[in-house]
């Protein structure tokens, strides 16, 4: 029986790219499967068919070969797909699939060993404590290698010894039908070896938990939220495995004075109405622990922001900083005496348009609508 063109088993087009030949295969591949397809004889050749046509379609030698000669470029010592170890491990993203992953091909082979969790610190400091940076101490709690093993998990003196059931591989293979599959070793976990004689002070783990001080770098200009790495100082892996990861979650303090946008500042102050209408300075404290003073122009009005620049926070690995911004915010005076109040009733009754352009011209707008409406309704 003439063998089918390896396009059609595969359902695409001669011109089909590695992408669409992967994803024709993948899904041919599935519906096949003698585990889905349990005695199903004719499953079970199709399933052949499938690879074979993916195995020489993959490869781009093979396939001009194929283009040119068809099935003659593989007969008779031609070099055609097989189906050893080679085949088996060609296969394993289809055992993902159906799977779910766990044929076993961890990380590091035969010799894995557990790297350890990475951990989490949180850390809340001041807005002056952001501006000028710091170096925080801090402890944490954390699995550490064991001294008296090392870390390997064995008794002093003695030392893990290769497993037995895998040979060391950390891996079994299994031969079933025309293909092999690869797990994890039951006996190590997949780490290749076996401990006899566990060390008493870590249980065999290679790992005691301890709590360990630590040197944190603030830098000037982080922000709240900011995710500071420390590479290898987390948990102590298995059994001298690597170590995960340290990060420094940091959240800044509110302050009493000024709130952060970016590397702006931004610093609300009240001012008497007197130095509003007449003008004046008022002194402002800065981030920087100085002070400064910002001059208000007479006639200033109520939510006028004054900026003075490179007075924010600096801005992280650079040399810049941001703004502050003065909102000054005209305060009403309370609790008037009486001569207080005959002065201000005074000062109202002589008061003319240019004294209150903004109110004037509001109110004559309203008087305008009013009279329009009026208008239209006669």
């Amino acid at each position: 029986m003439a063998k089918r063109d390896y396009y059609e088993t595969l359902g695409c087009d001669r011109g089909a790219d590695e992408t669409v030949l992967k994803a024709s295969y993948r899904k041919l591949a599935m519906k096949w499967h003698p585990d889905r397809n349990q005695g199903d004889a004719e499953a079970e050749v199709m399933f052949k068919e499938v690879n074979e046509a993916y195995e020489v379609l993959k490869d781009p030698q093979k396939r001009a070969a194929y283009d040119r000669f068809g099935h003659a470029a593989f007969e008779n010592g031609g070099g055609g797909p097989g189906f050893g170890n080679d085949f088996a491990s060609s296969f394993a993203d289809i055992f993902d699939d159906l799977f779910g992953g766990s044929m076993g091909r961890g990380r590091g082979g035969g010799q894995a060993r557990g790297r350890g969790s990475d951990l989490r610190y949180n850390m809340e400091i001041t807005l002056e404590e952001a501006f000028v940076g710091k170096t925080a101490q801090i402890k944490i709690p954390t699995s550490v290698a064991c001294e008296a093993c090392s870390g390997s998990g064995a008794k002093p003196g003695t030392q893990p010894k290769a497993c037995r059931t895998c040979g060391g591989a950390g891996k079994i293979r299994h031969a079933q039908g025309f293909f092999t599959l690869e797990r994890t070793c039951p006996t190590c976990q997949g780490r290749g070896s076996v401990i006899e004689d566990p060390c008493s002070a870590c249980g065999g783990a290679g790992r005691v938990t301890r709590e360990r001080a630590l040197s944190v770098q603030i830098p000037p200009g982080v922000e709240d939220g900011t995710r500071i790495r420390l590479g290898g100082e987390g948990e102590a892996g298995v059994r001298g495995g690597p170590a995960g990861d340290l990060y420094i979650f940091l959240s800044i303090e509110p302050h009493p004075f000024f709130q952060r946008e970016g590397a702006d500042l931004y610093c609300r102050v009240p001012i008497s109405m007197v130095t509003a209408a007449l003008g004046g300075a008022v002194e402002v404290p800065t981030i920087d622990g100085d002070k400064t003073k910002v001059k208000i122009p007479e006639g200033t009005q109520s939510q006028k922001r004054f900026r003075l620049s490179g007075k924010g926070m600096p801005i992280l690995r650079s040399r810049s900083a941001g703004d502050m911004y003065v909102q000054v915010v005209v305060e009403t005076p309370q609790k008037l005496t009486k001569r207080q109040k005959e002065l201000l009733a005074e000062f109202d009754k002589d008061s003319s348009g240019e004294t209150h352009p903004e109110s004037t011209g509001f109110f004559a707008k309203v008087k305008e609508f009013f009279q329009g409406a009026a208008g239209e309704g006669a």
